[in-house]
């Protein structure tokens, strides 16, 4: 395997993974503050990396065109490192609270890059599956392994993530050569570009025009289902299944997001039919989950593993800087992560929870309508 791949996979998995590996500790980590408001700092804890990686990761992805994507995928491993350094040795909220921030920031620097780097292959679809499916494998193993230790030491799986990105970045300048000669031939033909503003300006018209209104609604659509059905089943299923059962159909969603992801990219299908029996197995799903959660969850991430290749593979081919428009595929995702759960949360006061999932299912299928 190419060494510069190989150090993109690694960054995926180690980025991904201690950005959940704080979810499962979320509780612990707002009490150790000493804070009396333990469930707004919690809240404020979840959010800033969703706020750090929502607001930097169309800024970093007009910057990767400019200056060569590599660099940003450099940037994403170091300010990993030192969030998780952070996260490792304070226990002030706001310290923490910056931290947060700043493994969101890694994020916004390292996916735009390193979706844009892979597009650009030969057989793109598969090497974006690959990715994607690393990307889950993060997130299932981060919120495993920091469940697993958290009894045994609270930070256990923080520290492994951040020595596995520590470890990345030694590999990374150890590299630098290779990398700066590959950047060199990327940037001879990003420098050629009108301004730094200008032409972003007008790539960014283009991509929101309206024969891509679809595909980026489907994605925020996709997203956003996911966000809402992960925050609000714990208070939902509350009594009516164990701690264990609603773990194991949470985790379900990644892995079978990891496995649809990896093979989905070898479907020799349009990606236009990839987004729609992705959109279609996650609107069942979405469904599914409030009588079945592990069936639901399944579906819902099984669905979702094969419409985000098919998202990527429709993005990589629009015709406007691959880093600007990963940068938008990608703040679709996390703007769906972050804002629907939101907007959700002003109908649980006079809504149920199962009147919500519901709705939340059918809105979800609207996206197999809309034209992507």
């Amino acid at each position: 395997m190419n060494l510069h791949r190989l150090l993109i996979y690694g960054a995926a998995f180690a980025i991904m993974g201690l950005s959940n590996a704080v979810i499962p500790i979320l509780p612990e980590l707002a009490s150790l503050s000493n804070n009396s408001s333990g469930g707004f700092a919690l809240s404020l804890l979840f959010s800033a990396y969703f706020l750090g990686a929502l607001g930097t990761m169309l800024p970093f992805g007009i910057l990767a065109d400019r200056f060569g994507n590599f660099k940003f995928i450099a940037l994403g491993i170091i300010l990993t490192v030192i969030s998780g350094l952070t996260i490792l040795l304070s226990e002030n909220l706001w310290v923490l609270l910056i931290a947060r921030f700043i493994e969101g920031s890694a994020c916004g620097a390292f996916l735009p890059a390193s979706f844009a780097i892979l597009s650009k292959l030969n057989n793109p679809g598969r090497y974006l599956g690959e990715l994607t499916f690393l990307f889950n494998a993060g997130l299932a193993t981060g919120a495993f392994l920091s469940g697993l230790l958290a009894d045994t030491y609270l930070k256990g799986a923080i520290l492994i993530f951040t020595v596995l990105t520590f470890i990345l970045t030694t590999c990374l300048f150890s590299r630098y050569r290779g990398l700066a000669g590959l950047e060199s031939s990327e940037k001879a033909g990003s420098l050629k570009s009108s301004g730094l503003f200008i032409k972003p300006y007008r790539e960014t018209k283009k991509l929101l025009s309206r024969s891509n209104f679809g595909l980026w609604l489907s994605s925020f659509l996709l997203n956003g289902a996911i966000g809402v059905l992960v925050a609000y089943y714990p208070d939902y299923s509350l009594g009516t299944i164990t701690k264990a059962q609603l773990g194991i159909s949470i985790s379900s969603l990644y892995v079978c997001a990891m496995i649809t992801s990896l093979f989905g990219g070898h479907f020799k299908v349009k990606e236009k039919t990839l987004i729609r029996i992705g959109l279609g197995f996650s609107a069942l799903g979405a469904l599914s989950a409030i009588k079945y959660p592990l069936l639901g969850f399944s579906s819902l991430g099984g669905g979702s593993g094969v419409a985000t290749v098919g998202f990527a593979l429709a993005v990589a081919r629009m015709n406007a800087d691959r880093g600007l428009a990963m940068g938008f595929f990608n703040t679709t995702i996390y703007a769906g992560l972050s804002l629907a759960p939101i907007i959700a949360g002003l109908f649980t006061g006079f809504v149920s929870f199962e009147k919500l999932f519901i709705a939340n299912g059918c809105i979800l299928a609207v996206g197999i309508m809309l034209k992507n």
